[in-house]
């Protein structure tokens, strides 16, 4: 009898630490991740990550595939889906944005270089050209409409209401505008296309990219405020990852700040700590 109890103790302890032992290997696993699928874009983003970011984190075991995406709508579901890890393509006002809309759970963790919006010629070439009831095209998503409004404020063609959380002004806030400017809200990757057609474009640092214009043809840019500055955006439950950590590092490390230092070309505002 005591024999058969003494089993029986045996096989639950058998099975107790095989079961903690199990435990820790699924802990260890889920820690240990390096395989990692991130959305992409033909944008600089991407680019940036994939030449600049991706080899120092190669060289630490970590492997990566990039999905190709049509849209920024598009690449943060299949994100907030948990179908890819994360991107690049992103500042905070949009993920916000998202994130209300959409029912998200995206979250930030680290201001990435960022391509300023500027100011190009349509039909006109320099500010001083611009005139009563020239015409200008924005982007129409909410948080890049905001920084196209904000700029022209910048450069002193409309007045917006103080009261407003610039990152979330639209045309209903312009309290001033002298020159009877009109503004035309269309998608931001037409823009380009319809240049001639507007004495004046505002269009974000992707799209300027994308359309091969030269960044340093703006003929103003942006202050490039916390809320727009780009960044590494991963699901939430993601956040405390150990790769989401390393990719963190990444970005802050000497060799990538070496990096950008090679290949800036005038085109990237490097956050203050990259």
């Amino acid at each position: 009898m005591k024999f058969k109890k003494l089993l029986a103790l045996g096989a639950a302890l058998v099975f107790s630490v095989a079961f903690i032992a199990g435990c820790g290997s699924n802990n260890s696993d889920n820690g240990a991740k390096k395989e990692l699928t991130y959305s992409k874009s033909q944008g600089p983003y991407s680019e940036l990550f994939e030449k600049g970011v991706k080899p120092i984190l190669e060289k630490q075991g970590y492997t990566f595939k990039g999905v190709d995406m049509s849209d920024l709508v598009q690449a943060d579901q299949v994100l907030s889906d948990g179908e890819v890890d994360f991107n690049v393509e992103q500042h905070t006002a949009y993920m916000k944005n998202f994130n209300e809309k959409q029912n998200g759970h995206l979250v930030a963790l680290t201001p990435i270089p960022t391509v300023p919006a500027g100011i190009f010629s349509g039909s006109k070439t320099s500010l001083d050209q611009v005139a009563d009831g020239d015409t200008i095209a924005v982007p129409n998503d909410a948080s890049n409409m905001a920084r196209a409004y904000a700029l022209l404020q910048k450069i002193g063609w409309i007045k917006l209401d103080p009261n407003k959380d610039l990152a979330t002004v639209t045309q209903a806030d312009i309290i001033e505008n002298p020159k009877h400017l009109k503004f035309t809200e269309m998608k931001s990757l037409t823009i380009p296309s319809v240049r001639t057609d507007f004495d004046y474009i505002v269009i974000t640092g992707a799209i300027i990219y994308n359309a091969k214009i030269d960044p340093k043809s703006a003929l103003a840019n942006e202050d490039v405020l916390p809320q727009w500055l780009l960044q590494l955006v991963v699901n939430e439950k993601n956040k405390d990852a150990q790769w989401a950590k390393d990719i963190v590092a990444a970005y802050h490390s000497q060799e990538f700040k070496d990096y950008m230092e090679k290949n800036n070309n005038g085109l990237w505002f490097v956050p203050k700590g990259e």
